[in-house]
């Protein structure tokens, strides 16, 4: 059956191993399971799941209205049709800090690499829009700390994000960079800087893995794979790029239709039916099923 060939274990230390190259790894973001299987098709060595598309796949604004449970269930949908590393969005850890604890071994119990945990309040919201607030230093170091203490593979990679450089200023959220590396976060995500010189403050302030959020329309420039990697930047994220050509698509290809009152002149921008099922791996299950069913009954007695 044409479900992932490989263990988490195996991904997740697929995953460290990528990550001491000192090359950038282009992680873009899956929209659902089908996306990622084909993040893998094209090449990509891991895929993201992010909190933000997964709210909207819902029919949710990114403010915290997600619950562990749904997370992890797509999570698990995600990580069975991909042998890539997959790395997810666990926005606040969904509770203070035992529900951070159940969070982490949630994620682990979905066949995850790893995940990241932010320094925002609850409700949160997406972290490239204003009127963010984060909460003390001492409670995030707190989650961290839940997150170590509750992971059972120490190759499931523990990522910190810190929010705080719309907040507190970029200084601020280098030494809460700092503390959360301190109490065990294995690389860091800084939220929201501002320009390149802020990239190098990190860069050079913080001794783990950095990942750039290269997201669409926000606070960020969009910095070049070339220019990440002469910043010393080891994950450059796509988190929504999927989701929005979708549904830039979809919402071109709805106005068509009801323009022209026909699909034709959207054919070629459709992916056909062959490319489809080779995705969905129609032959491999029909070659496992012939395999298995290759027999025919007794004859009734």
């Amino acid at each position: 059956m044409p479900h992932t060939r490989t263990t988490p274990a195996q991904r997740r230390r697929a995953l460290r191993t990528r990550l001491a190259t000192g090359r950038p790894l282009v992680v873009p973001g899956a929209l659902n399971p089908l996306s990622a299987r084909l993040i893998q098709d094209t090449g990509f060595e891991a895929a993201y799941l992010s909190g933000a598309v997964l709210a909207a796949d819902l029919g949710l604004p990114d403010i915290g209205l997600t619950t562990s449970t749904e997370v992890a269930a797509r999570a698990q949908q995600t990580t069975r049709v991909t042998d890539l590393p997959v790395l997810v969005d666990a926005d606040t850890g969904f509770g203070e800090p035992l529900g951070v604890a159940r969070t982490v071994q949630l994620m682990e119990d979905a066949g995850l690499a790893g995940l990241h945990l932010e320094d925002q309040v609850n409700p949160k919201r997406c972290g490239h829009l204003d009127g963010k607030a984060v909460v003390d230093r001492p409670q995030m170091v707190r989650r961290v700390r839940a997150a170590v203490d509750a992971r059972r593979d120490p190759d499931f990679l523990l990522m910190a994000r810190t929010d705080a450089r719309a907040v507190e200023g970029l200084d601020a959220a280098i030494d809460r960079a700092r503390a959360y590396v301190d109490a065990g976060a294995d690389a860091i995500f800084p939220e929201a800087l501002a320009d390149e010189r802020e990239f190098e403050a990190f860069r050079k302030a913080i001794p783990v893995p950095l990942l750039a959020n290269m997201t669409e329309f926000g606070k960020s420039p969009l910095l070049t794979t070339r220019t990440l990697e002469d910043l010393g930047y080891d994950i450059a994220l796509y988190p929504v790029t999927l989701l929005r050509l979708a549904m830039g698509a979809v919402e071109d290809g709805l106005r068509t239709l009801a323009a022209e009152g026909t699909q034709e002149s959207l054919l070629p921008r459709m992916q056909t039916r062959s490319r489809l099922y080779e995705l969905l791996g129609y032959e491999d299950h029909t070659a496992f099923d012939t395999a298995v069913f290759d027999f025919a009954p007794p004859p009734a007695t």
